[in-house]
């Protein structure tokens, strides 16, 4: 079916303030990330609509939502971008360098992995870029299926999603608190002598609270006090703080471990073991660096355990610390 003339009117820059002022909710932001007067991006707005052919906002209680047409257009244009970066890759591929960005979406309790994984792989790619989004699970998640990422760190991969994933990891869920709680020192214990004191949890969509409340139902440990904390940082922190306690990634606390701001309860039960890995929708095809990226991370196993070794803390290397409770 041959397009409409009028969409033949359509302008990259145009596309390219409509994903602003979609990113940024507001007229005036979007005019500042894109160096812009609110008056210009206003204009490109009302040219893509006369284009279009209807609205692509709609302005309620002071907040922009996009329209039906504004979500139909926001989707098309993130695949016209998606598909002239991977066309400038491959160019790039054809010169005999692999050049471009890649798109990776982290879990939070991730993000002290990742940038490691990428610098392994820049030393072989130096012309790659990286745009890294930090998120809890179910927005990388999400952000992954809307193909706002190429790929995506994360563990805990639903096995009713449409997606592959690569294990790269180990990751190990440890139970930790401030130095001189009256557990500190013990040996030993259970999870539910954990229970007598108030948990941090994260905020829900966090993929470490499910499994550990999942955890933690089938081990019959319930915590009476639970106090949610909605970012990992402010979790560590309010452990440090003495809130309470916390189920938190063993690699992601690796230098408070080390430095001995946190130690590492002695539980049974523990650690919870999970994977991380590198996820991507089933299907999609991937951009070049992309490609690479999960073709390099597949090809380096001994090298990526090697890191992850690397990471732990080592036994004793801070007052309260304790060797790994395997």
């Amino acid at each position: 079916m041959p397009m409409r003339k009028p969409l033949m009117r359509l302008t990259f820059r145009q596309l390219q303030v409509f994903e602003a002022v979609c990113e940024a909710r507001s007229y005036s932001r979007a005019a500042d990330i894109m160096a812009l007067t609110q008056p210009a991006v206003s204009l490109q707005v009302r040219q893509l609509e006369e284009v279009v052919g209807a609205p692509l906002f709609n302005y309620l209680n002071r907040t922009l939502y996009l329209t039906e047409a504004g979500e139909a257009l926001r989707q098309t244009g993130r695949d016209l971008f998606a598909r002239l970066g991977s066309l400038d890759m491959q160019l790039s591929n054809l010169r005999g360098a692999l050049h471009g960005q890649l798109r990776l979406g982290v879990e939070s309790s991730a993000q002290y992995l990742a940038p490691h994984l990428f610098s392994q792989f820049r030393s072989s790619h130096p012309q790659v870029d990286l745009a890294l989004t930090v998120g809890n699970h179910a927005r990388v998640l999400r952000r992954l299926t809307e193909n706002r990422e190429d790929v995506a760190l994360m563990s805990g991969v639903p096995s009713n999603a449409d997606l592959d994933f690569l294990p790269l990891l180990d990751n190990a869920i440890v139970a930790v608190a401030r130095p001189g709680h009256a557990l500190a020192e013990r040996s030993g214990l259970s999870l539910r002598d954990l229970t007598a004191y108030p948990l941090l949890v994260r905020e829900i969509g966090s993929g470490t609270r499910q499994a550990c409340e999942d955890y933690l139902k089938q081990k019959r440990a319930h915590f009476a006090d639970q106090l949610e904390i909605g970012a990992f940082e402010a979790q560590r922190e309010a452990v440090r703080a003495g809130l309470g306690l916390a189920l938190l990634p063993r690699q992601a606390i690796r230098s408070d471990l080390a430095a001995g701001s946190l130690v590492e309860l002695d539980v049974a039960e523990l650690p919870l073991r999970r994977s991380w890995c590198v996820v991507q929708v089933r299907g999609k095809p991937l951009s070049p660096v992309a490609q690479a990226f999960v073709d390099y991370l597949r090809g380096q196993r001994s090298l990526i355990n090697a890191l992850g070794i690397a990471l732990e803390p080592a036994a004793g290397a801070g007052p309260g610390v304790r060797p790994a409770a395997d």
